[in-house]
């Protein structure tokens, strides 16, 4: 059947975004494509008939996504209870999910429009703060915020003790966010595909405090036992919450799957070798 209907999201914040945006709709429409936009991009070209985001996966086949991880990030919570793929096109800086590049738009989306391309399928978590579930792709940031001094977190798994960090914080990552905030906290790089929660304390009091690697089917509940105020969680570097002393974090493997296309023009070793500068062959 191929790829009839795509949704466009661009991030009204980057350079480039609105012409990019508008290059891409139409030489999709030249091929026969409809294509839907989403509010915020809608507004950027000065049109009407703008689809609410959490509505857009209702209507399409694929949705492409123009920005940086930040903005993909976004947009897959806000589709995150459909299996509608997700593009991701980096308008420059730095991404590991916006694969593609500027430079290899049109080809990428030739390849994909035949059906020469694959999926991965992406973990993400959810957390319960306050009693109200919240979903996220990269991770689920326990800090100090505003203190000045470290945070106590009580930690259990499964209800079992795990230990009592005192840190500037937690990171609690799935593969996906390996190579994002846990990275730069020492945390291991694991393969997106792979289904696990990531455990990575940020500068901890107690240097025997390592990153720890669980399975997916665990639930994991961290207690804030910091008397003073200023500890939040974060999740997905966007959405925050405050935290009191006694709050408790339940942090599980969500229901949802986020389907993200794979570059069809080069693989993930290549893009990850590039995106760290690491040294290639000799």
């Amino acid at each position: 059947m191929g790829i009839r209907k795509i949704g466009i999201i661009a991030n009204s914040e980057k350079e480039n975004a609105v012409h990019q945006s508008e290059r891409l709709r139409d030489w999709l429409v030249e091929r026969g494509v409809q294509v839907f936009l989403d509010e915020e991009t809608a507004g950027m070209l000065d049109l009407k008939g703008g689809i609410p985001r959490d509505r857009l996966a209702s209507l399409t086949d694929m949705i492409i996504v123009f920005g940086g991880d930040g903005t993909l990030l976004r947009a897959a919570r806000s589709i995150r209870k459909s299996q509608v793929p997700l593009v991701g096109i980096n308008l420059g800086g730095f991404g590991f999910m916006t694969v593609i590049n500027l430079g290899d738009m049109f080809n990428a989306m030739e390849m994909i429009l035949k059906g020469d391309y694959q999926t991965s399928r992406r973990m993400m978590l959810e957390a319960s703060v306050d009693g109200v579930e919240h979903s996220a792709l990269n991770d689920i940031v326990i800090t100090r915020g505003s203190l000045s001094r470290m945070v106590v977190l009580e930690t259990f798994i499964d209800g079992k003790y795990l230990t009592t960090y005192k840190a500037d914080g937690l990171i609690i990552s799935t593969p996906t966010g390996s190579t994002a905030y846990s990275l730069s906290a020492g945390g291991p790089i694991v393969k997106p595909e792979h289904y696990s929660i990531i455990i990575t304390p940020i500068c901890p009091h107690t240097l025997t405090n390592r990153p720890i690697m669980l399975p997916p089917e665990v639930t994991m509940t961290v207690v804030v036992m910091t008397p003073e105020r200023g500890v939040s969680v974060t999740l997905d570097g966007q959405d925050l919450f405050e935290l009191r002393s006694g709050d408790r974090v339940m942090i599980r493997k969500s229901p949802y799957d986020i389907h993200l296309v794979d570059s069809p023009l080069h693989d993930y070793w290549e893009i990850l070798r590039t995106k760290l500068g690491w040294g290639g062959l000799p």
